[in-house]
């Protein structure tokens, strides 16, 4: 039963790591007008398609939020205010440092915080539920080997910008810069690490019994990508209006082809939650793999993302030393996500 959550969570993890290849099909529109194009659908459209699979026939989305503890559901989605940050923080550090290592330092940071920041915060607010409980020490160690396979990366990162001359590095990534590009990302990982922390107050939000085990976290990612989307439009919108871009969404002759990039993008993105959902539906419920289960989540994204960093060829030029720590450390994340099973 692990062995097939584990599956389907690493099937959500490819397709989120592959979502950003469809943007690269985007024609004449700036960074800001395709970024809120695509979380329209990633962070609305596809969330609610997703939440609706969690109303029981006879029951309403509306319902559910609407007696749901207001605490719990503000909080939720203040998280998720914080995640968009680091959404918008986290596209910045892919261009600065490429998919594959702007993916792998952002997601670590994330995955660590992630999994480490909701049992603190839900043990402060609701100490009764001894959350605090839930940081076995399969948990730590597990978060522990997620980071050593980040560091690892992270050298790869630094052989390829030191051995690399600016031509190339411009070759592989055009805005590469790793200085600018690790400080963007600690901070991407830092505020992303707010969405486990957002599902964590709201995984109560469902209708129980009555809504299937492998859907019971959806309107909490809803509520988590709605809180996110407020502020990616706000910044995104701001940026139309200081760099004049708001004629992008004007260019009638791109709208299809950017559209149709855009939710398969969006599609892609999401499917690493619905994955999640899914997937942890079959661990023990509060168990070492159900804790660990986002920090799975974010190393397989690395893995996958850096697959794709080899196939676009960000890797392109580096000795075989630099390939060499860069395959170490995928393996080492690949051997964190059984770390559990293993202690």
């Amino acid at each position: 039963m692990i062995i097939i959550g584990l599956l389907i969570i690493a099937i959500g993890a490819f397709c989120q790591s592959s979502s950003y290849v469809p943007i690269n099909k985007i024609k004449s529109w700036s960074w800001e007008s395709y970024w809120i194009q695509q979380g329209v659908f990633a962070w609305v459209i596809f969330p609610l398609l997703g939440a609706l699979l969690a109303v029981p026939e006879g029951e309403s989305l509306f319902r559910l939020f609407a007696d749901a503890p207001s605490f719990n559901l503000w909080m939720t989605v203040f998280f998720g205010v914080l995640w968009g940050v680091g959404g918008l923080t986290f596209g910045l550090s892919m261009r600065y440092l490429g998919v594959a290592l702007g993916q792998s330092i952002a997601l670590g940071t994330c995955a660590a915080l992630g999994t480490i920041m909701g049992p603190v915060l839900l043990d402060i607010f609701f100490p009764e539920m001894n959350a605090l409980e839930s940081l076995t020490f399969a948990v730590i160690m597990g978060v522990v080997v997620t980071l050593v396979g980040i560091a690892v990366i992270g050298v790869a990162g630094s052989m390829k910008a030191a051995s690399l001359s600016e031509e190339e590095k411009r070759e592989a990534v055009k805005d590469f810069n790793f200085p600018k590009g690790l400080a963007i990302a600690l901070l991407a990982g830092f505020m992303s690490g707010c969405f486990n922390v957002g599902l964590t107050f709201g995984k109560d939000i469902n209708f129980s019994e009555l809504t299937d085990p492998m859907f019971r976290t959806l309107p909490a990612t809803l509520l988590v990508t709605l809180g996110g989307f407020v502020t990616n439009a706000i910044y995104c919108f701001y940026q139309n209006q200081k760099n004049k871009t708001w004629g992008d969404y004007a260019k009638s002759s791109v709208w299809a082809n950017n559209i149709l990039y855009c939710a398969l993008a969006g599609a892609l993105w999401y499917s690493q939650f619905f994955g999640l959902s899914l997937g942890r539906s079959f661990f023990e419920a509060g168990g070492a793999m159900d804790t660990l289960s986002f920090c799975i989540l974010m190393a397989l994204n690395v893995t996958f993302s850096n697959v794709w960093g080899i196939i676009l060829k960000e890797w392109k030029g580096c000795s075989r030393k630099t390939i060499a720590v860069l395959i170490l450390g995928i393996i080492i994340l690949i051997v964190s996500t059984f770390v559990p099973q293993l202690i």
